[in-house]
């Protein structure tokens, strides 16, 4: 079992964290004094609980509607800039070295800022809170990626928005990384919005898309058609998979994703709050790991689900006895497909987190740990990381062949079997409502 203090000490990497999620209940209760806006308790214990006991709703549109408050509260620049660097801080605090931080600049106009002027507020907040963390001896490098409302006709605005505020010709001088489209996915396809994504694709710029939280495998499909690097939750794919016979049979969305590599930004918590498990247990978490997808782990909203990075590790390691490389490998997978440049990615897996790693494992005496960390930093020895674009780049040798049973986990010991038995295949399935087949099918791809 993994120590909980030790997993707070490690590095971690946070791809997915709204920022009008994770505010400090105090500062809510403080801004909203200040606007006479009034929320359901005034008491920061009382509110931070309010928040958590709303977001249990089962569902995504109920869970959304809580962000009424951080938005009320989040309309001036002085409060952005606040906002942003409490939040930059507190995940400093958490030990986690690269954020980065989405929000839908649309949402913060309500008294009169401009859609820049919300940009420069966040960016502003963002280096404050990087020198803050800085002054108490914690490393961070916060990012940002705007958001569009899928649900709104601003895409193609704030597509622009992100074109103009995303550096393409030093891009590691930016604060502003990425472009997403988020809330509701249900009747708001990605396709809605192809004009924006254009846009991107044409100036260069990298961006994500919400899918496979609320809706299923067409919607991921559809973010994949526009062209995403990423999944923002993507864990409904495991409805594109066919337990047989001979073994699991990955349908064609679902094989187009691991075969290439697209990494799912899991956010295990939120995933129990907005319907997708009834708790971490029946999370597909395990089973898309397993698999081979390129899974990394996030909080998605830390005060409304009422966690941190170090939370949700902790709550893998104890359902699904995560160990110590298994956590690595989740950490350099987020690191591998930041929107940030590759030099910064290549100089924190280089500087901070494999040589955290390595010193554990020697601590521990945990030769797995030890050497996936020592073979990750030999391998990036002397030349930049590269960015993936295709099954198996930008994952270094130290662990690129995990889910091959030739590969890196039968040399890392008995403790890195990644084997699939038909029993725990079965029962995986089971906890998603999918069933065995009798006669296994012969046009899709199959894991045995």
């Amino acid at each position: 079992m993994i120590d909980s203090d030790v997993i707070a000490s490690l590095p971690k990497v946070e791809l997915h964290d709204h920022l009008d999620g994770g505010l400090r209940p105090a500062t809510i209760v403080e801004l909203a004094a200040e606007i006479g806006y009034e929320l359901p308790t005034t008491d920061p214990e009382e509110l931070e609980k309010w928040f958590y006991d709303a977001a249990n709703s089962g569902d995504l549109p109920t869970y959304l509607t809580t962000f009424d408050h951080t938005t009320a509260v989040m309309q001036t620049k002085e409060a952005l800039v606040r906002v942003t660097r409490e939040a930059v801080e507190d995940l400093a605090a958490d030990n986690v070295v690269y954020a980065e931080l989405r929000y839908a600049p649309e949402q913060h106009q309500a008294n009169g800022l401009s859609l820049q002027e919300v940009v420069e507020a966040t960016v502003q907040g963002a280096k404050e809170g990087e020198r803050a963390a800085a002054a108490k001896g914690k490393r961070i490098h916060a990012r940002l990626i705007l958001c569009a409302m899928r649900h709104a006709d601003r895409a193609t605005e704030i597509a622009q928005l992100t074109v103009d505020n995303y550096p393409i010709s030093s891009p590691g001088e930016g604060y502003v990384v990425g472009f997403d489209i988020a809330g509701a996915e249900d009747g708001f396809p990605a396709a809605n919005h192809a004009e924006a994504f254009q846009l991107l694709r044409e100036n260069l710029v990298p961006f994500t898309i919400h899918a496979g939280e609320a809706a299923g495998v067409e919607s991921i499909k559809d973010a994949l058609v526009q062209g995403t690097l990423r999944l923002g939750h993507g864990v409904r794919i495991y409805e594109d998979l066919n337990a047989t016979l001979s073994g699991i049979e990955l349908g064609p969305v679902a094989r187009h994703v691991r075969d290439r590599g697209i990494p799912l930004e899991i956010c295990p918590t939120s995933n129990t709050q907005t319907g997708v498990a009834e708790e971490i247990a029946d999370h597909p978490f395990n089973l898309l790991y397993e698999l081979g997808f390129v899974c990394t782990v996030h909080t998605d909203n830390r005060l409304v689900s009422g966690t941190t990075m170090t939370q949700e590790f902790e709550r893998l390691a104890e359902v699904f006895d995560l160990e110590y490389w298994q956590m690595l490998e989740l950490t350099t997978n987020a690191l591998d497909h930041a929107f940030c440049d590759a030099p910064l990615r290549a100089e924190l897996e280089q500087t901070v987190i494999y040589p955290a790693y390595a010193k554990l494992g020697e601590e521990l005496g945990l030769s797995t740990v030890a050497g996936a960390a020592a073979g990750h930093e030999h391998d990036h020895a002397g030349h930049d990381h590269e960015h993936i674009g295709g099954p198996g780049q930008g994952i270094s040798a130290g662990l690129q062949g995990l889910h091959n049973p030739n590969g890196v986990a039968g040399a890392l010991g008995e403790d890195a079997n990644l084997e699939l038995s038909m029993e725990n295949l079965k029962a995986e399935l089971e906890q998603l409502g999918l069933s065995l087949d009798d006669e296994p099918g012969s046009d899709e791809d199959s894991v045995d």
